[in-house]
């Protein structure tokens, strides 16, 4: 096969112009919050936290809505196996992102947090904040090099170039204008990466639904055609898998940072809420162009087409059967400018995940936990590092790893079992301790890992009921081999398990030492006995009864430490006047002064 001059000019064309925004947002944006006084890190993280509602609609849109979403969306639709009805995303992230703008929102916001291990380092210390990190980080990296890895198929399709050479081109531009700009950057490539999505495949649909290959999509949904009616439907003995699924899908969709990350960047707290239920709207509307062109691969008569007889699903390229009915089923102009807008898309999804996990870092690794005295820019030239660290990574796990979708279900399955339960716990649930953490992520990860994970080849160490063997074919050696098939709702009962685990051992753990019945030197985690713990990073806006408690109240506190953590946490602008008063005059007050110059 040629190189197609004409998809490598509609590549060329959409990268340079996502490129061209993110420089541009950059510039744009390169003195915001200077005048409010807001540290360059944290307008790098959060934009300054003045994301308008334009912008805002479409950056949260975009947080799942991107080259593995709409490719996933037409490959369940397509699948005989598994048809529209176990097409879980549009619905799933819609609701996910209902469930997080009515209840994580809010609190998120209001609170004056900078990413979403803030109120984990809070509450449960910096030690528990660096586990808790890790799954975060997993799912961050793996998502991205999942994204890279579909876009290399998809450009496959397109054009007869080194796909290794179009990958690593891609995550340089995303990595660029990410250092560049930050969250400005990636939120102004998120607009232009549903526009290049929607227009793209908008103008594609209708040619793909008239070609004479095609039939009646309306028929093929209830008819067997060519393969099994495209609606699918969902077998009794797989009823708790779709329920475990789809709950995997609402409640694990939401204590992602790439979520938070556009929470906290909104201008309002109420703004975040609206944001929300915008981008649920949007996910469901972005979504249909991609199951009409699921429904329209199970409807094709493929040996009419130049693709040949054999069907998609048969040569087990399914997964990429959104960029073959647009190359296949369209005219030449319009399948390069559709695959052009979605391969670019696909390149600006990386984007985000690499700049959280780089967040997150930053913040709650390298500055809360080791450097708290780190100056701005010194956490500036970490956050770039480590996006280029990060974005590195999935690049060449993207090139190398054979099995980064099974890496990126597994970490997403762990997001969901043990960061949801938690982030629960410590927004919701008064007197949960380090204690109920710890037993919470050890509860999770085990009953989780345990299950097993069919496209990692990890076998269950714990079979649960309703369990079956299943044989399938290897997709990389051919053989055929025996897998486990759990079909009891393991995921959503490890995450019950989880958050239970973490209120029963926290409520234990102060019965015990309060009462006396273990003795205080035993708190080693200084989680409930020791009021002013070293471990535990906020101690200055505890929240009892709704009122903000301050550090005149908590006497051994250092003052100057309490103010250089009070402003990690909370923005000043978000404390009661009279605490910022009383920390001035703090600062200003001779036992103060002397304690500096000592």
């Amino acid at each position: 096969m040629a190189i197609h001059v004409e998809g490598l000019v509609a590549i060329a064309f959409f990268y340079l112009l996502i490129l061209a925004v993110g420089i541009w947002a950059a510039w744009k944006n390169k003195h915001s919050g200077e005048a409010e006084g807001t540290d360059r890190s944290e307008t790098i993280m959060v934009g300054g936290r003045d994301i308008g509602l334009f912008v805002g609609g479409f950056t949260m849109t975009a947080t799942w809505v991107g080259g593995g979403y709409i490719n996933g969306t037409a490959e369940y639709v397509y699948l005989p196996s598994f048809g529209l009805a176990w097409a879980q995303a549009p619905f799933g992230y819609a609701l996910s992102l209902v469930v997080g703008g009515l209840f994580f929102a809010k609190p998120m916001r209001s609170r004056g947090y900078v990413t979403m291990l803030d109120p984990f380092q809070q509450l449960y210390g910096k030690r528990m904040g660096g586990l808790l990190f890790i799954p975060a980080l997993m799912g961050e990296i793996f998502w991205s090099a999942a994204i890279l890895s579909a876009l290399g198929a998809t450009l496959s399709v397109i054009v007869d170039i080194n796909i290794k050479m179009s990958v690593v081109l891609s995550a340089l531009i995303a990595i660029f204008y990410t250092l560049v700009g930050g969250l400005y950057s990636v939120a102004y490539t998120d607009v232009v990466q549903l526009f290049c999505i929607f227009i793209g495949l908008w103008i594609s649909v209708p040619f793909a639904l008239t070609n004479p290959a095609v039939a009646d999509i309306t028929v093929t949904v209830v008819k067997e055609v060519y393969q099994a009616p495209w609606k699918g439907s969902i077998s009794p003995n797989d009823t708790w898998v779709w329920i475990d699924n789809f709950c995997l899908l609402m409640l694990g969709g939401i204590p992602w940072q790439v979520y938070f990350q556009r929470v906290l960047s909104a201008s309002s707290a109420t703004y975040a809420q609206v944001l929300s239920f915008l981008a649920a709207f949007g996910c469901l509307v972005m979504a249909v162009p991609s199951v009409l062109i699921g429904a329209i691969g199970a409807s094709t008569d493929w040996n009419q087409t130049s693709y040949g007889a054999i069907p998609p699903k048969d040569k087990d390229e399914a997964d990429m059967i959104l960029p073959i009915v647009l190359q296949h089923l369209c005219p030449p102009f319009v399948s390069f400018f559709g695959l052009g807008a979605v391969s670019a898309a696909v390149m600006s999804s990386a984007d985000s995940s690499i700049l959280s996990a780089s967040s997150m870092f930053a913040r709650n690794i390298y500055q809360l936990a080791f450097r708290q005295s780190a100056s701005d820019r010194e956490i500036v030239w970490v956050m770039r590092i480590t996006i280029f660290v990060f974005g590195g990574l999935a690049t060449v796990m993207a090139l190398v790893t054979g099995t980064v979708y099974g890496l990126w279900y597994l970490s997403s399955d762990l997001v969901y079992v043990i960061i949801f339960p938690q982030l629960l716990s410590v927004l919701f649930i008064k007197g949960t301790n380090t204690y109920g953490s710890v037993a919470a992520y050890l509860f999770g990860m085990v009953l989780r890992i345990g299950g097993g994970e069919p496209y990692l080849k990890l076998p269950p160490f714990i079979y649960y009921p309703g369990w079956s063997l299943d044989h399938r074919v290897d997709r990389l050696t051919g053989v055929m081999e025996e897998v486990v098939v759990q079909r009891f709702p393991f995921k959503t009962v490890s995450m019950l398990a989880s958050f239970l685990g973490n209120v029963g051992v926290s409520y234990l753990a102060k019965y015990l030492f309060e009462s006396g019945k273990l003795s205080h030197k035993y708190d080693f985690l200084d989680a409930v006995v020791s009021q002013h713990s070293a471990e535990i990073m906020d101690k200055t806006t505890l929240v009892a009864k709704g009122n903000n408690i301050g550090l005149s109240e908590m006497a051994p506190v250092k003052p100057r430490l309490s103010v250089t953590l009070a402003a990690a946490f909370t923005r000043r602008d978000t404390l009661p006047s009279e605490m910022v008063e009383e920390e001035e005059e703090e600062e200003s007050s001779p036992d103060s002064s002397r304690h500096d110059e000592e």
